[in-house]
């Protein structure tokens, strides 16, 4: 199992010259740190790559794009193969940061979830594979603080020094399993993954409980959402730092007139009362004069036409999913989610084609659960 020492770059000439040292590379884990939990937006603040020889640690906030363009040729690159873990969010800040589109990725976690794994965290990965346990104390740090200190350099790079390793034995049991495919499948739909801007006017309808507030709660929300969003933005920091969901919904729901009323919402600190009750307040008020008419609802979900079977048909599916998913011990949601389940209970196959032409349906999931969902579909009636 490889460990090195990890070299840090943070001069532009420097990484240069490394970055062509590795060009020739045909394996390349990759992981990012961002500081989400600290900065109103978020951004690749260190940059980690392994590969078989060696770990590098590169500092985005000292090289230009330009000096890092030779990482993003090895990443799209069809004939390198890069290993992630939980590839996701990774993917999306290194397309919105550089615009990368990595290929040929090999995503450790989906393939711990298809070999059954219930505890697919990296930290427990590694420890069950290799023995080894991460320190778990810099999970929430500040990445975007400079300079920094040496501990947390050698815990980030930690997040790529052993994933070519992991890579290796995840493969092997995926193919032992003869579930290599299932998993190729999985991560070919990683590639083109994007950053998706949000749509900073309807902030307010993600936040989790809007939907139990009426129109006019709703008003007050969006007011306040917005006020916390802009002040985040000039704090850059994290907006839950300036002000939680909970109190939001909890000022919608009470629509507090004075800074009294303020302060006695719970989680309300003192700092926001003395310094931006005022902001707050106004919010409220121009919450409560938006006219009856021009109150924000939520959009109309799409309309299903009425089937009385339907509800029947998912239970029947979720059953033979459930089956095939205790045969392979896999849980149920990796095998196929409810909301797959739901897609081939409004299409209602009779064959296998039919199954296949199910967008939301992988492939191999409809190889692997075809004949049952089949033989489920039968019994309800189509």
């Amino acid at each position: 199992m490889a460990k090195h020492t990890p070299i840090f770059l943070d001069r532009p000439e420097v990484a240069e010259r490394h970055l062509r040292t590795i060009s020739s590379a045909r394996e390349l884990a990759v992981d990012t740190e961002g500081a989400s939990f600290h900065r109103f937006v978020d951004r690749v603040y260190l940059l980690q790559l392994s590969t078989r020889d060696e770990t590098t640690i590169l500092d985005p906030l000292q090289l230009s794009t330009a000096t890092l363009a030779p990482i993003g040729a090895l990443l799209e690159n069809p004939g390198v193969e890069t290993v992630f873990h939980d590839a996701d969010y990774d993917l999306r800040l290194l397309h919105r940061d550089y615009g990368w589109h990595p290929r040929n990725i090999f995503d450790t976690r989906i393939a711990a979830q298809l070999l059954g794994i219930k505890a697919f965290g990296l930290a427990a990965l590694l420890e069950r594979y290799f023995g080894v346990q991460l320190d778990k104390k810099h999970q929430r740090a500040d990445w975007s603080m400079r300079p920094l200190p040496a501990d947390m350099l050698a815990y980030a790079s930690q997040d790529t020094m052993y994933l070519l390793d992991l890579r290796d034995r995840m493969k092997a049991e995926l193919s032992n399993k003869g579930r290599l495919e299932w998993a190729r499948e999985e991560f070919a739909r990683l590639e083109g993954t994007k950053w998706d801007d949000d749509d900073a006017d309807n902030a307010f309808l993600r936040v989790k409980g809007a939907r139990d507030l009426d129109r006019r709660e709703l008003a007050v929300l969006r007011e306040v959402v917005a006020w916390r969003d802009t002040t985040a933005k000039d704090m850059d920091r994290a907006t839950f730092r300036v002000m939680g969901n909970e109190q939001l919904l909890e000022i919608a729901r009470t629509q507090p007139r004075t800074a009294d009323e303020l302060a006695r919402i719970r989680g309300v600190g003192r700092g926001i009362v003395d310094k931006r009750a005022d902001a707050v307040l106004a919010g409220v008020r121009r919450g409560l004069e938006v006219p009856e008419s021009e109150l924000p609802k939520f959009p109309r979900a799409p309309r299903w036409d009425r089937d009385p079977q339907f509800d029947a048909r998912v239970s029947a599916l979720k059953s033979a999913r459930d089956d095939t998913a205790h045969r392979l011990d896999l849980d149920p949601g990796v095998l196929a989610s409810r909301e797959r389940l739901e897609a081939v209970a409004r299409r209602k196959p009779a064959s296998r084609e039919e199954l296949l032409e199910i967008p939301e349906l992988r492939k191999w999931q409809a190889e692997l659960l075809g004949e049952g969902f089949l033989r489920a579909l039968e019994q309800i009636g189509r």
